[in-house]
């Protein structure tokens, strides 16, 4: 079986992922590879408008134009 690793993920993601897997039952792992496979069945690709909002949260106050810079040149 695949390992998956994610860099640079959200703090705020995490905690909320956890606490979801928590009342769901599941591993974290269990939990993650639940909403990756629901997700994969949808069929359809998600538009912009499924998007709108999502992460304003962790976001707020972040100059996105810098933290992409950062990122790439961690790369």
């Amino acid at each position: 079986m695949a390992t998956l690793n994610v860099k640079n993920f959200p703090d705020a993601l995490y905690e909320a992922l956890k606490e979801r897997a928590e009342h769901e039952g599941r591993s974290l792992a269990g939990e993650v590879t639940f909403l990756l496979a629901e997700q994969l069945k949808r069929g359809s690709p998600y538009t912009l408008d499924d998007w709108r909002g999502v992460g304003a949260a962790i976001w707020k106050g972040v100059d996105v134009q810098k933290f992409v810079e950062a990122q790439r040149k961690s790369w």
